[in-house]
């Protein structure tokens, strides 16, 4: 089969690899439909050493099962599905309480930008969406795997309430995606800090009321100005470098609640009385578990309550994946929807 395969920053090429078999009775084998490129991609593109052992790429589908082990149930051969971007059983207690990415059974994908994938915990991952499903929906659907529900998750684990001033930090597809989940809670007034005019300009379309460009400590002193001084009741970070972490703990309100669904790219940051202690400030936030939110966020896409797709402003062949790399590492588009 075709997947991408990156070898060191820059370097992301398309070869054949062998196709995913079956492994564990609990597996299945998914061909793929639609994958994409995500922010966190961009992470290996730029650091990554060079290596003569490629690694395989993605982590983002949806398509349709080939092939199911024999312990496999809930879904069937020839079922369209979501993949989320972890796998889990479901059933742990850890999963009953809404954390998959956490599941002592379970781990993270690599791989899903191929023709075919393979999933494990089947039963407990994939979530079948309807055989009929408008085409144009697709690429909505196919951000239930990964970057609306990490946005939903920033806001759910922040517990948006109506009227609240909520700030996002970062303009990427995560962060945008953030500001749409911020809306549909109710959150009155929305400060996206981002700098790029098409970004941003999607941002308003999706319930911004203020954009701020500025950065570091005038980006917090306009965002305070914008709050009358007292700062946001949330902040949704959705960068993970140490810069927007210091911007969150610089523009959040007394009480307030900082949720970090960008990856750190950090482990030490500060928790002291200058940056949350004094202000009584909670911390959370973490690898979203979308497989806990899929079942309720496919009818609101079914039934045009949200867009995601939206965010999808390019498309490109898996042959011509590498180049949807450079168009995001380049900030030329927000992101890009890899189409088999």
């Amino acid at each position: 089969m075709r997947a991408s395969v990156i070898y060191g920053a820059g370097d992301v090429r398309v070869e054949d690899l062998p196709a995913p078999t079956i492994q564990e009775p609990t597996d299945a084998v998914v061909r793929v439909t639609l994958a994409c490129v995500c922010g966190s991609d961009l992470h290996p593109y730029h650091s990554m050493p060079a290596s003569e052992q490629g690694v395989p790429m993605g982590h983002e589908a949806i398509g349709v099962v080939e092939e199911i082990g024999d312990d496999v149930t809930g879904v069937s051969v020839g079922d369209h599905v979501v993949v989320p971007f972890a796998y889990a059983d479901n059933t742990c207690s850890v999963c009953r309480d809404g954390f998959q990415t956490a599941c002592s059974h379970g781990g993270f994908f690599s791989g899903a930008q191929a023709e075919k994938l393979r999933v494990p915990q089947a039963s407990g991952t994939l979530v079948q969406i309807p055989d009929d499903v408008d085409e144009a929906l697709l690429p909505s659907l196919l951000t239930l795997s990964d970057v609306y529900l990490t946005g939903y998750h920033a806001a759910f684990m922040a517990k948006v309430q109506p009227g609240q001033t909520v700030t996002v930090i970062g303009d990427g597809a995560v962060g945008l995606s953030a500001v749409l989940a911020a809306k549909q809670m109710g959150a009155s007034t929305i400060i996206l800090m981002g700098r790029h005019k098409d970004r941003t300009d999607l941002g308003r379309e999706w319930g911004a009321t203020d954009v701020v460009a500025e950065r570091g400590e005038e980006g917090i002193a306009k965002v305070m100005e914008l709050t009358g001084g007292e700062g946001s009741h949330v902040v949704l970070e959705a960068v993970g470098h140490m810069p927007a972490y210091e911007q969150s703990y610089g523009v959040v309100r007394p009480g307030g609640v900082i949720s970090r669904v960008g990856v750190p790219q950090y482990e030490e940051a500060p928790v002291g009385f200058m940056s949350l202690f004094g202000k009584n400030v909670t911390l959370n936030g973490g690898p979203a578990p979308v497989r806990a939110y899929l079942e309720a966020a496919i009818p609101q896409v079914l039934d045009g309550t949200i867009e995601p797709g939206k965010v999808f402003d390019a498309e490109v062949s898996l042959d011509d994946v590498a180049e949807g790399y450079r168009l995001m590492d380049s900030r030329e588009k927000i992101k890009v929807l890899v189409r088999l």
